[in-house]
């Protein structure tokens, strides 16, 4: 692990950190093979329920390291880069260019959002399965005026999460979206007070920690696979999956029956 990421085991709860001060969390090659190592590690790791993605310093991640890019494109090596990110779509666990953003953990990861979460920063905020927001933090396609394309999922993360709408103006005009406005469109799950995105997105993570995992990760899985199914073979593979939780939801039942969970209290 280099030293601009780091993790945190806090009981089931695994907080991955990126810190590269210097220029805003940006992403080299190293910072992108680490972060992708520590998540296949959280998502191996048998007491690890939840992840959050943090970044420190104030800033979420400014996307790939631009000054990294340039040295790359005086030196020729280009080529030789994108050589090395190539992957096909049965490659399993394929790492690409900002690092875990090809991957689909079998766990849930929540970014936890503080001032820019912007190009490929808000690439690997979108991989995140939720978004939790300081007031004043910001997405932006920012890599629009520098003509380099999102290529970590960006443009297939963003229509399926706000609509074809929403994400064409994104996309197209690289503009910034702040807290509120992503809050609105479905970008931010959470907002919270500037300097509270990182306690809110643990309190979160432990909450969905305690939850039965089998149940929940079956319906987490469930959600993502439906995606260009038709709806018969989308049922079918949520009955195929979710099947082996019934005798869960039988014993949860008998805990409700008990007095469990009245009136919505968790």
């Amino acid at each position: 692990m280099v030293d601009s990421v780091r993790v945190e085991k806090m009981g089931q709860v695994s907080v991955v950190t990126l810190d590269r001060a210097d220029v805003r969390n940006a992403v080299d090659a190293a910072t992108a093979s680490a972060l992708y190592g520590a998540f296949v590690a959280f998502d191996t790791d048998e007491e690890a329920r939840v992840a959050v993605f943090h970044g420190a310093n104030g800033h979420f991640c400014a996307g790939w390291d631009l000054q990294r890019g340039a040295e790359l494109a005086k030196q020729g090596a280009g080529t030789d880069v994108l050589a090395e990110l190539d992957f096909e779509p049965g490659e399993v666990q394929p790492m690409g260019p900002m690092g875990p953003s090809r991957l689909l953990l079998s766990k849930p990861v929540i970014a936890a959002v503080s001032g820019a979460a912007v190009a490929g920063g808000m690439e690997l905020a979108l991989w995140c399965d939720m978004r939790v927001m300081e007031e004043d933090a910001y997405f932006g396609v920012y890599c629009r005026r520098f003509g380099v394309p999102l290529i970590d999922g960006g443009t297939v993360r963003l229509p399926r999460l706000v609509g074809m709408g929403h994400a064409m103006d994104l996309i197209l005009t690289g503009r910034k979206v702040d807290a509120a406005e992503a809050l609105q469109m479905g970008l931010a799950n959470r907002v919270v007070p500037k300097g509270g995105a990182r306690d809110a997105a643990i309190e979160l993570a432990q909450q969905l920690a305690k939850f039965p995992q089998k149940t929940m990760l079956a319906d987490r899985m469930n959600a993502y696979e439906q995606w260009g199914k038709p709806l018969p073979e989308a049922l079918h593979g949520e009955w195929e999956r979710s099947k082996h939780c019934i005798a869960d939801g039988l014993e949860g039942a008998a805990r409700f029956a008990g007095g469990e969970g009245r009136h919505g209290k968790f």
